[in-house]
């Protein structure tokens, strides 16, 4: 028979296979010899005393033989040759999932990408770390797997109403993730083992008639009669197509200001704004297990806080236990940090995201209704960061404790960012509105968490691309912009998302509408 079995062990205890054996044994009252097999359906870590405990679903199968986790494999199909096509600018999660999904019904994606593949993006990647050189279409946001693909590959959402989370975990095993992404409470593929998994993805798309074509950065919109008819590249490329599903990520500025010149409807979209702040991991372990020493049977301890100042939200985004602070930037003249972890979260730093909630109100400019306003707000901050580091990528950055206290450091301890640092006063960097809210959430998590308020912490300046600052309207239903019912906006870029796996839901989504919406043109129902 299958038994599902509840246990609350030891670290030491979940990582031996012989004691978690035994242990099944025990709730199932059989012995150990009748337990065939087992597979964890949820695993979770309880740190919140002062002993760590594994919290784990199992499956165990007594007496009778052992079947590995049921897989969902999807069959994709080779395309018929008079297949519809549609055009997919941006080849991120959102991109790359609404890709698969439209191959499932039967439809010939095409997608444009402005960027590099994901193997020839690392050597731009190598110069941005090295040489502080900036491709504005091969940078950590931009290029074949999206920002996701050399940022980390969290796939921790909480957006389960927006699709089926299972599903999108399952197609990231299918393409080479590892399993334990299906019962972990906050999983992770690794920066590491990502471009191998978007690599698999892209050769399935191709197999089956699918096309992927890089270094095309879209331009223009080709509207005639109040219709979309086609997207134009700067190579001069001009793509017709179906359906045009734009899934182009939140940093894609020039998209915006081209829908803007089209007199599209676009709204300014609140974002977060604020810093990423890295401390020892040893001591984020000391903290989160009540321990001086981490035990190998646990992982890299991470951290997640929230807390109100002065009525705005202010909370830990994108926590990498064991990462590197990366320069995210897209353009000249700005600094942008994010932060990755690899597979195995081995090295000697824990860094996250602090950032605080910003929305129009927080202008007081007459720009206040602009749809780019928020936008501009955030390069503005980018550029100042980059002129207080002194350029080349170096990011300015302050001692935690002196950035409480608003006093310059004499020294920066060391930090995984390897353009490098430079201290500076971040009070002329960031807006003072976030500034001093900081400030004091700082202080507040330093009672909360002990030995977060360090001076062996840093905080490198600027944390801006948590989510886009611009959304692009659609329609709730059939999911296409209001004006241009060719145009599907989708994923971050849009508003819609807010990491890998909710992106990748919301593009499986739209390719779902607009599927419905092309078989409703084979059935004699108006065009669009």
């Amino acid at each position: 028979m299958q038994k599902k079995i509840s246990l609350r062990l030891l670290p030491s205890e979940a990582a031996d296979q012989n004691t978690l054996t035994t242990l099944i044994a025990s709730a199932a009252a059989v012995s150990p010899e009748q337990v065939t097999g087992f597979y964890l359906t949820k695993q979770s870590i309880d740190a919140r005393g002062r002993q760590p405990w594994v919290n784990l679903s199992i499956e165990a199968f007594i007496n009778e033989p052992f079947l590995r986790r049921p897989l969902s494999p999807v069959q994709f199909n080779t395309l018929a040759a008079s297949a519809p096509r549609v055009v997919i600018i941006g080849a991120g999660p959102a991109g790359l999932f609404a890709a698969l999904r439209l191959i499932e019904c039967g439809i010939k994606p095409i997608v444009l990408e402005r960027g590099k593949e994901v193997r020839a993006r690392r050597r731009d990647l190598a110069q941005l770390n090295k040489a502080g050189l900036v491709n504005e279409d091969s940078n950590y946001c931009f290029g074949e797997g999206g920002a996701g693909t050399y940022s980390d590959g969290k796939l921790y959402t909480r957006s389960n109403k927006r699709g089926d989370i299972d599903r999108i975990l399952q197609l990231f095993v299918q393409f080479g993730a590892d399993e334990s992404i299906l019962y972990k409470s906050h999983p992770h593929i690794g920066t590491n083992k990502l471009p191998g998994i978007i690599t698999a993805m892209r050769t399935q798309i191709e197999q089956c008639g699918g096309e992927i074509l890089f270094g095309q950065r879209v331009s223009d919109l080709i509207i005639k009669e109040k219709q979309l008819r086609a997207v134009k590249t700067e190579k001069g490329d001009v793509f017709e197509g179906s359906a045009f599903l734009l899934a182009t990520g939140h940093s894609a500025r020039d998209i915006f200001y081209l829908m803007n010149s089209h007199g599209l409807l676009i709204e300014a979209k609140p974002f977060a704004l604020g810093v990423r702040v890295e401390h020892p991991q040893q001591l984020i372990d000391q903290a989160q297990y009540h321990c001086e020493v981490r035990t190998e049977w646990l992982p890299p301890a991470a951290y997640s806080w929230v807390q109100q100042v002065h009525d705005k939200g202010v909370f830990s985004f994108c926590m990498c236990p064991g990462g590197i602070i990366a320069p995210a930037a897209t353009g000249p003249g700005e600094i942008v940090v994010n932060g990755w972890s690899p597979s195995k979260r081995n090295n000697p730093y824990a860094n996250s995201g602090i950032v605080v909630a910003v929305d129009q109100q927080d202008l007081n400019d007459k720009n206040a209704n602009d749809p780019l306003s928020l936008l501009r707000f955030q390069q503005s901050v980018e550029q100042r960061a980059f002129k207080a580091g002194g350029g080349s990528l170096v990011a300015p950055a302050l001692r935690l404790t002196d950035f409480c206290e608003q006093r310059l450091s004499s020294t920066l301890p060391a930090c995984s960012y390897l353009p490098g640092l430079r201290a500076a006063p971040l009070q002329d960097v960031l807006p003072k509105m976030v500034y001093k809210r900081l400030q004091i959430a700082f202080r507040e998590q330093g009672k909360k968490i002990k030995g977060y308020y360090s001076q062996e912490a840093v905080v490198v300046a600027t944390e801006s691309r948590t989510s886009s600052p611009v959304r692009i309207p659609r329609d709730p239903k059939g999911l296409y912009h209001p004006q241009l019912k060719a145009l599907f906006p989708c994923g971050e870029g849009a508003g819609y998302a807010g990491g890998i796996v909710s992106a990748a839901m919301d593009g499986e989504r739209v390719a779902s509408a607009i599927a419905v919406t092309i078989a409703a043109r084979h059935t004699d129902q108006p065009l669009l």
